[in-house]
């Protein structure tokens, strides 16, 4: 029977762990390509005139870019402890926001931790580790700008490979019409005019039950994969060093997790070929866009990125709360990756009130779903939203 060894993980519960940390800060063209690799076309983003005249004076990054100002998707503190012959993926994200804006200029600092984990049965992979990471995010101010709690899914990839759970499940890549195409289109077009302007709805304006605009991205592609993926700043050769937290002997960084031969980083050899820890070329995230690579980890194809999701949640949130909203609080779990070829739609309603929330604002509580074509659900998502009153 196939059982993972955790004999490398039960010791680091609960500790801090250190991990990468960019050398530069955020530029505007980091933003403009973090937005455009998330298909999230925000004029305030990316459009300097636009950002100028708006109440901001300039360019502001989106809420989600601090997972692309951090090392290893915001996973690093989920996935400590070498467990042999093992792989990751994404299993969730928690995140809270302090108000802080990121600018061109800022810099975020980390603080990671090694939260807990439980095992349970999957039909994908048998004995599977749900674990669970906590990163702080300050900027070089020390302002509070965003905690995240991340929730990896560790597993046996010989044993993922063996079930073929989505090897019996996927059909063919889905091949679009020129018709089907132009509806996803004009679907995205409307959604894109929704809160161009920035314009937020008001607090006693919202009703419970209250549809936002419904939202389109796809279809994904080997393209629109690695276009994300270079999105994460840390994945660009030499743009990190590795830090460790102050009096912690094993804080586990540059380390290796367990992966398979054809997944692991060769760190030595990296410093004269930057390509030995690219994560594309040689590395864990080489299945994301290659098929074969996808099959030997139980993937089936080529798939899309866990933190990607969890950002199109907050930016879709955000753009519906507009320039005066901000986006409070999120809590997605992930039920499945986007696949090549499909296509992910946003459907979201207003569940809740609450007029003296714990941040001391009113908030309004919606509820989000991701779903493919076939209304296979990707995501569920609550939030917490504050809009001006």
């Amino acid at each position: 029977m196939a059982e993972l060894d955790l004999s490398d993980v039960d010791h680091r519960v609960g500790k801090p762990i250190g991990g990468g940390q960019l050398w530069d800060p955020c530029s505007s063209s980091d933003i403009r390509r973090w937005v455009m690799a998330m298909d999230y076309p925000n004029p305030l983003h990316w459009d300097e005139e636009f950002a100028r005249e708006s109440g901001f004076g300039g360019l502001v990054a989106p809420q989600s870019m601090a997972v692309a100002l951090d090392y290893g998707h915001g996973a690093a503190p989920a996935c400590v402890g070498h467990i042999p012959g093992s792989h990751l993926i994404f299993g969730g994200e928690e995140w809270w926001f302090y108000g802080a804006r990121i600018r061109p200029g800022d810099k975020l600092f980390q603080e990671r931790r090694f939260h807990d984990y439980k095992v349970t049965e999957t039909e994908f992979a048998g004995p599977t580790m749900f674990s669970r990471g906590d990163t702080t995010h300050t900027d070089q101010r020390g302002t509070l700008v965003a905690r995240e709690r991340s929730t990896a899914i560790r597993y046996l990839y010989d044993e993922a490979r063996k079930r073929g759970m989505f090897e019996s499940r996927l059909g063919e890549i889905r091949r679009w019409t020129a018709g089907e195409l132009a509806e996803i289109e004009k679907l995205r077009r409307t959604w894109l005019e929704s809160g161009r302007a920035g314009v937020s709805p008001h607090f006693e304006e919202v009703r419970v039950g209250d549809r936002l605009p419904r939202r389109v991205i796809g279809p994904h592609s080997i393209a629109t994969f690695t276009t994300e993926y270079r999105a994460f700043l840390f994945n660009i050769w030499g743009t990190f060093h590795w830090t460790a937290p102050s009096g912690v002997d094993d804080p586990w960084i540059n380390q290796d997790p367990g992966w398979g031969e054809d997944f692991r980083f060769d760190e030595e050899d990296a410093m004269i070929d930057p390509r030995k820890r690219d994560g594309l070329y040689v590395g864990p995230s080489r299945g994301h866009i290659d098929a074969d690579r996808a099959s030997e980890v139980g993937m089936a194809r080529a798939y899309g990125y866990g933190a990607t999701m969890g950002a199109w949640c907050t930016d879709y949130l955000a753009y519906w709360a507009g320039h005066d909203g901000l986006v409070r609080h999120t809590k997605a779990d992930f039920r499945g990756p986007a696949f090549e070829g499909d296509v992910t739609y946003f459907d979201a309603e207003v569940a809740g009130k609450d007029t003296e929330s714990a941040w001391g604002t009113p908030l309004v509580q919606v509820k989000l779903r991701l779903t493919n074509q076939d209304g296979d659900v990707l995501v569920t998502c609550t939030a917490e939203v504050e809009l001006p009153f």
